[in-house]
């Protein structure tokens, strides 16, 4: 593990404009740099560098972070790797701390189950290539299917001979553990003995990112009915079904550059499409799809096209899938082939100009493959067309982005001749019981509560939403937390005279004693963790600026941090040379947080006169009522109050 003290080197050494402008072309604009998103096609610049607050951020495709986070997110390191390529930049020596010997016992096996794999993977392969049963079985079957034999090499295809244990005796007998064997599954423990789980089979190796390989697929190849066709490894430390994917080690690069993925279910469907020169191209293998497995394709592209043969009960059974890739904000396509046909079949017959063609001529938007699966199986049924509509309509309440929403809506409009307002309806309903599930969930923040745009205008006008003023406290806080305002009071002198008394405060330690009097309690569940580590770092003596959450752990806090204090607009220098001298919000840092403040204050006390003013309604008790009313009447003073302090700072 890298040691604390380095990371903080690292990161208080990079200088991003540095580090961004090794992949992007910058150039200096003002204070900050601008130059062309690597996250996404443009023409026009919309990515941003700001030296300043050590962040980038594209207001195009809404990509932001910092330098760490560049690097893992431009070249797919994960952040231990991303930490030693800048510290490679800038000479820094990387100090890892001892970690303790559960720790090292725990990465120890980790190490021997990929050294195992990889051992065992060459055995396999010589077995396909140089025994006699690989060769007349297992080769003999591979050449059948028409892999060629750099096809098969490519993806280290291999055989385990037809025995009990032959395998299992041939790793122990190279110096390999028996516990070993057992944990990645390669090996089952019957009894004290060792049985090879994937003997007579030919297999398939399955890599992660970088290569390595975690679990293994086999294929029986003989016609046993009591026997499973394929079998997989089972779970381990190294392997996860639900967040591995077949071939997006060969897959990612092509799947950079033409910016679609591919998503077929098996083996020798991706094996087939790369040799016929598609390449970007991954499996499920035949597992359910997984948010883990969308989300390891949206770090390389925001487009899935789903390849399904022609059996339409299995397609029925997969729409679960496309709502999982819809509700990452991701492009879908699907492409159905011909009825009999699968990919592997499909690549096999023919050339691959005509697949190229067949899959760009064929594919089409989720909602018109949907509608034109089901749409004849409802017809002459109108309380089937109606459900399908609907079931159409909830898959698209999964897309996060409203104007995606829209045009979809428009495309079901007239893809199932229904009148366009009907569905937006129909559709907003689904929002707004959405929305009054996600306010009373238990989840302490997720991704919703990230601030990537600054619009929140929900499917329910609520006036005594207080979303914006909770982004404006954060921002100020982030921004100036360590600026001094001057306050004036005036207090009563023993001669009853008033007396006007200065007094200085930081921004931060302002903001926080107004919040905590009033008890105001904050919705956004990352920005209260952002409150709190602030008070609890001011407790500590220290007084956080932008840079500690820009840089902090959590990534949730971080890209909320970076959205907040990074701005496309720019003062220019023009207006200088002109001597026209703009005051910007620094200068009117006073006003700003007061303002800031007191419009929080009072959306908070107008929400708190409805309460009262709704329980009024319902009481029958004189004594209550009273008490209430005496509430209403002093929270009615107090929002007086607040509306002349604002006018007075705004005339100020």
């Amino acid at each position: 593990m890298i040691k604390k003290e380095t990371i903080q080197t690292i990161i208080e050494t990079a200088r991003i404009e540095e580090v961004v402008g090794e992949f992007v072309s910058l150039k200096r604009r003002g204070v900050n740099y601008i130059g062309l998103c690597p996250f996404h096609n443009e023409k026009t610049p919309s990515f941003t560098v700001s030296p300043a607050k050590g962040i980038y951020k594209c207001f195009g495709c809404g990509a932001s972070g910092n330098a760490v986070g560049f690097v893992m997110a431009h070249e797919h390191y994960s952040y231990p790797e991303a930490l030693k390529y800048i510290a490679k930049k800038y000479g820094i020596e990387v100090k890892e701390e001892e970690i303790t010997p559960e720790d090292q016992e725990k990465m120890d096996n980790r190490e021997s189950m990929f050294a195992l794999n990889n051992f065992i993977s060459k055995y396999f392969q010589d077995n396909l290539f140089n025994s006699e049963e690989g060769k007349s079985i297992a080769l003999s079957y591979l050449k059948e299917r028409s892999f060629l034999e750099s096809t098969i090499k490519k993806f280290q295809l291999g055989y385990a001979l037809n025995g009990w244990d032959i395998y299992s005796n041939f790793a122990i007998k190279n110096g390999y553990n028996k516990d070993v064997l057992v944990k990645t599954g390669l090996s089952i423990d019957k009894e004290s003995r060792l049985i090879d789980r994937f003997k007579g089979r030919v297999i398939f190796p399955i890599h992660n990112l970088t290569g390595k390989i975690i679990g293994f697929g086999g294929r029986i190849l003989s016609s046993e009915k009591s026997t499973a066709k394929y079998l997989n490894s089972p779970e381990s430390d190294i392997y996860n079904k639900s967040k591995s994917l077949y071939g997006i080690y060969f897959a990612r690069n092509s799947i950079l550059k033409k910016n679609n993925c591919f998503l077929v279910e098996g083996y020798t469907d991706v094996i087939s499409l790369h040799q016929a020169g598609i390449e970007n191209v991954v499996a499920s293998s035949g597992t359910s799809l997984t948010i883990e497995q969308i989300k390891l394709i949206r770090r390389f592209t925001p487009n899935i096209t789903i390849l399904y043969d022609g059996d339409p009960a299995g397609i029925k059974a997969s729409f679960r899938g496309i709502d999982l890739i819809l509700t990452q904000g991701m492009n879908v396509k699907v492409v159905l082939f011909p009825e009999g046909e699968d990919p592997d079949s499909f690549a096999r017959t023919h050339s691959s100009t005509e697949i190229v063609n067949f899959l760009k001529e064929s594919a089409s938007d989720f909602i018109t493959f949907k509608a034109r699966l089901l749409l004849d199986e409802t017809k002459g049924d109108p309380a089937a067309k109606a459900e399908l509509i609907k079931e159409i309509v909830r898959s698209i309440a999964f897309i996060p982005d409203p104007i995606v929403r829209s045009v979809y809506i428009k495309e079901c409009s007239a893809v199932m001749d229904m009148a366009e307002q009907t569905l937006m309806n129909g559709l907003n309903k689904i929002l707004r019981d959405k929305f009054r599930k996600h306010q009373n969930s238990t989840v302490e923040y997720s991704e919703e509560d990230i601030v990537v745009k600054k619009n929140h205008n929900t499917q329910v006008n609520n006036p005594f939403d207080i979303a914006s003023h909770e982004d404006q406290i954060i921002r100020l806080i982030l921004l100036y937390g360590k600026e001094i305002i001057t306050l004036e009071d005036i207090i009563i002198d023993e001669n009853d005279q008033e007396i006007k008394e200065k007094k200085e405060i930081t921004v931060a330690d302002f903001i926080l004693e107004n919040i905590q009097k009033d008890e105001i309690i904050f919705t956004n569940k990352v920005y209260k963790k952002i409150l709190n580590e602030y008070a609890e770092e001011i407790n500590k003596g220290n007084l956080p600026g932008e840079e500690f959450f820009v840089n902090h752990p959590d990534k949730f806090i971080s890209d909320t941090v970076i959205n907040l204090i990074a701005s496309p607009y720019e003062l220019s220098d023009n207006w200088k040379k002109h001597q026209i001298y703009v005051l910007n919000e620094q200068d009117n840092l006073y006003k700003s947080v007061i303002t800031t403040i007191l419009s929080l204050r009072s959306k908070v006390i107008s929400r708190n006169l409805k309460e009262i003013t709704d329980k009024l309604k319902d009481l029958e008790s004189d004594a209550e009522i009273f008490v209430l009313q005496q509430q209403f009447y002093e929270l009615k003073k107090i929002a007086a109050e607040i509306d002349r302090e604002l006018k007075r700072t705004f005339n100020y």
